[in-house]
């Protein structure tokens, strides 16, 4: 496909605009990634999987896309480094009596696991802060030769007021004022005394003896601060200035505007022409967090695998992945979402209609005269309007909308409420192609609702479920209903529903 027309909301200038790549044909794309030392947070797979779309539709349009997304291994702090603050492996691997690579390695294939579970696409290239510790030092290095940054007893600060004074784009990012910047930071910081201005932060941070995870640098045994990983990482794959930097909407401040300041102090030029954040997930509308409620006694939040294994007092049953998936697409990836028993119920219900609705596009064969009618000319329309959505800020809810309007026209072909003879073979083929090329290679879905897209095991299922059809329908010829019912009825306490029509008897879950 040609590239289209699209359109991107840019936080940086809180405006949409046009895209524009800096190559033609290509597209640099960074997503800060998972911090290695606990499971990974339902909340950011939203953002995952928000930016898997994204990376999927541009593919779609034709783009060749480098999509970097780090591992936070090392210098991502508890609170702020100048109170003391604790390296997050670390620590877990202390408390544990663990090297701090098993951590790692534990967290990251499980972060992992969950994101396959989702059906995300694997980034382009995955690189760890520890593997780059070398090109931080260099950034570093030229940040001080430039003089936005200077050393104090080991460690190194980004100067915050040098900056400031060449250029206004600190604070920018996250729409913070400099009397914003420094109310937001503690007046009791263990060393501040080392700090030049209260708003200036560590770009390498000199290790006491006790911490675990330290490298030799000009300055001293220490390690980098969290904030340096990405700039170094995003330079050495994508470039000084690449096209999208992507991430949680909680990332803006300290740690994207910071990495503004540091890109600026390294090779005065702004790292990234579209910044792009997802919005938060929610939980029964409040935010989530693991501390108990004093009333109920539990907390407002849930795993991944609570969700899937129905274990979850929040949750009256298990939801499929692909349900997860489904119900994250109804909310565009700028707003707040919110997660609930009612609202994965009713996403249950949409996944298994457009699943049913492409697998009528699928098995029923062309039966209409080839003419082209009005009704050809609204569905064409609605096809074309899907695309114009994901264009638009990648609107999946509003593209998703206009498919089930177009299942809508298939159901009722199928049920013979519309004449086939109205949509003419090539309208019929290129349904077929856009909900394919929708609900499989852009929105990432797979067909788990009927047996379809899991291998062998979809075809065994498929087997047994035309079995029991066959057995159903001998048992029905013969008048014997009431083998005929409890078969029908204990299908449905298994939630798979028999849908009986002049074609035969179909089936669906859920």
């Amino acid at each position: 496909m040609e590239h289209k027309e699209l359109f991107i909301y840019n936080s940086f200038t809180r405006s949409k605009e046009k895209f524009t790549p800096i190559d033609p044909d290509r597209i640099g794309m960074y997503v800060c990634g998972p911090t290695v030392y606990s499971d990974v947070h339902l909340g950011n797979c939203r953002t995952f999987i928000s930016f898997d779309i994204i990376y999927r539709y541009l593919m779609h349009l034709g783009y060749k896309v480098r999509y970097v997304r780090n591992i936070t291994d090392v210098g991502h702090l508890e609170n702020d480094v100048d109170t003391g603050g604790e390296d997050k492996v670390a620590k877990k691997a202390r408390l544990e009596q663990l090297e701090p690579m098993e951590i790692v390695q534990r967290y990251t294939n499980g972060f992992h696991d969950v994101l396959k579970q989702f059906n995300t696409l694997n980034p382009s290239i995955e690189p760890t802060a520890t593997g780059h510790i070398i090109e931080q030092i260099e950034m570093v290095q030229q940040i001080l030769d430039n003089g936005f940054a200077y050393e104090k007893n080991g460690s190194v600060y980004f100067d915050t007021q040098k900056l400031n004074a060449t250029s206004d784009i600190y604070g920018t990012l996250s729409g913070k004022v400099q009397d914003d910047l420094l109310t937001e930071t503690r007046d009791d910081l263990k060393n501040q005394s080392e700090k030049n201005h209260p708003s200036d932060f560590a770009i390498w941070v000199k290790a006491e003896p006790k911490h675990i995870m330290k490298w030799e640098s000009p300055w001293s045994l220490g390690f980098p601060g969290w904030h340096l990983e990405c700039s170094a990482m995003s330079t050495k794959y994508l470039g000084k200035t690449f096209d999208i930097h992507g991430g949680g909407m909680d990332l803006q401040f300290p740690h994207h505007e910071n990495e503004i300041a540091q890109n600026m102090g390294a090779c005065n030029c702004a790292p990234v022409n579209y910044w792009m954040h997802a919005n938060m997930l929610l939980m029964n509308g409040r935010k989530m967090s693991k501390s108990p409620d004093p009333i109920t006694g539990l907390s407002n939040s849930i795993s991944p695998e609570e969700l899937f294994e129905g274990t979850s007092p929040h949750m009256s049953k298990p939801y499929s992945p692909m349900i997860v998936r489904f119900f994250m697409l109804q909310t565009h990836y700028h707003s707040t979402l919110d997660l609930s028993d009612k609202a994965l119920l009713a996403a249950e219900k949409g996944y298994h209609r457009l699943m049913d609705a492409n697998r009528v596009l699928t098995d029923l064969a062309y039966g209409g005269n080839d003419q082209s009618s009005e009704e050809d000319v609204e569905i064409n329309k609605l096809l074309d309007q899907a695309y114009e959505d994901m264009s638009n800020d990648f609107n999946c809810p509003q593209a998703l909308s206009r498919l089930f309007m177009v299942a809508t026209k298939i159901n009722a072909i199928k049920n013979g409420q519309l004449d086939f003879n109205l949509v003419s073979r090539t309208t019929w083929e290129r349904m077929q192609t856009t909900f394919h090329n929708f609900i499989f290679e852009i929105f990432g879905l797979k067909d788990d609702s009927h047996g379809g897209g899991n291998g062998a095991n979809g075809e065994v299922l498929d087997g047994l479920m035309k079995l029991l059809i066959d057995i159903r329908q001998d048992v029905r010829a013969k008048k014997d209903f009431e083998t005929s019912d409890k078969i029908r009825d204990t299908l449905k306490e298994l939630n798979v529903i028999l849908k009986d029509g002049k074609d035969g008897t179909d089936w669906s879950i859920g």
